[in-house]
């Protein structure tokens, strides 16, 4: 039965991190700190990956349309963060919060896919080396690029639209730093069981199944470069897989940890500091992982950009 005391939503209130003013100041910084690290040091990864030709490969491709989605990812939403901890206006109208959830799901989505399209990729290059550029081929990198921005959409935009056709209570104050489906549900004033189900459901589908296929690639990986006769033949196969582990063990890592948890009544601190987790530190990381640990990376930045800004 539907609750009387609904009413009629036009804006909610993201109540964000209960700190004092001081320590909502160093929040401040350290977020506008993170976000201008992330935006600058993914740009400079599409940026070099444009300009020199040695890394025009189906790897790189995919490496700059992670990076892309990190910038796009993190925008969804850093700055309205910022923007409430600067003015201390915490409303976000219904039609802007509906943008930022669906927005925040779709990118989720397709960072799996992107995941698990570079762990295929690395599985080509490792354990079928001879046919890797006729079957990584610039057609079926584009067509691989393209379903993974868009797999996701239309089931995304599903469920953010089941999320705000519920009727919500007279409560506008969403206990969270951006619009997330989970302290949402908690304002309805209908059974959101379903909606629950559907979370799940996704999650397992745009969730686990890339994990999977990212786990059967690096299973096969793996016994490829153990049967490799040389030690340094291994060091360098497994040098070119490195960064992607460690990428997905951050994304995947703090994503279970956040989504399939015990659903609580009340969405405290400490869960808002792991959904920070998830969507600001993968995303900041990423450009440094890459480039601290390819050196195809640092070559690239060393020639196209360090050797233009200090000429000889």
């Amino acid at each position: 039965m539907m609750n009387l005391n609904q009413t009629v939503v036009t804006e909610f209130l993201l109540l964000g991190f209960s700190a004092s003013p001081e320590r909502q100041v160093l929040l401040f910084v350290a977020l506008l700190a993170i976000y201008l690290v992330t935006v600058v040091g993914n740009l400079l990864i599409i940026l070099v990956t444009l300009v020199d030709p040695a890394l025009h490969t189906s790897m790189y491709f995919f490496l700059s349309n992670l990076s892309a989605l990190e910038v796009g990812y993190i925008s969804v939403t850093v700055p309205k963060m910022l923007v409430s901890l600067i003015s201390g206006d915490k409303h976000i109208s219904f039609a802007g919060c509906a943008m930022q959830m669906a927005f925040f799901l779709c990118f989720g989505s397709t960072e799996s896919s992107f995941l698990a399209t570079m762990a295929y990729d690395r599985y080509v290059a490792i354990c079928n080396p001879l046919c890797y550029t006729m079957i990584m081929n610039k057609k079926v990198c584009v067509l691989l690029a393209a379903t993974s921005w868009t797999i996701g959409i239309p089931a995304q935009v599903v469920q953010t639209g089941l999320v705000f056709t519920l009727p919500f209570c007279s409560s506008r104050e969403i206990n969270h730093f951006f619009c997330d489906p989970a302290p949402l549900l908690l304002l309805a004033c209908a059974d959101t069981s379903m909606n629950e189900t559907l979370t799940y459901i996704m999650v397992t589908f745009f969730g686990m199944v890339p994990f999977a296929l990212i786990l059967l690639s690096y299973i096969r990986i793996i016994t490829t470069i153990l049967m490799m006769p040389s030690a340094e033949g291994k060091r360098k196969t497994f040098s070119t897989c490195s960064s992607h582990l460690i990428v997905v063990a951050l994304f995947y890592g703090s994503g279970i940890l956040l989504y399939l948890r015990p659903r609580a009544s009340e969405f405290p601190d400490g869960s808002k500091l792991l959904s920070l987790f998830y969507t600001v530190l993968p995303a900041m990381l990423n450009p440094f992982i890459y480039s601290l640990r390819n050196r195809d990376i640092q070559k690239g930045l060393k020639k196209n950009m360090w050797n233009k800004m200090v000429p000889c």
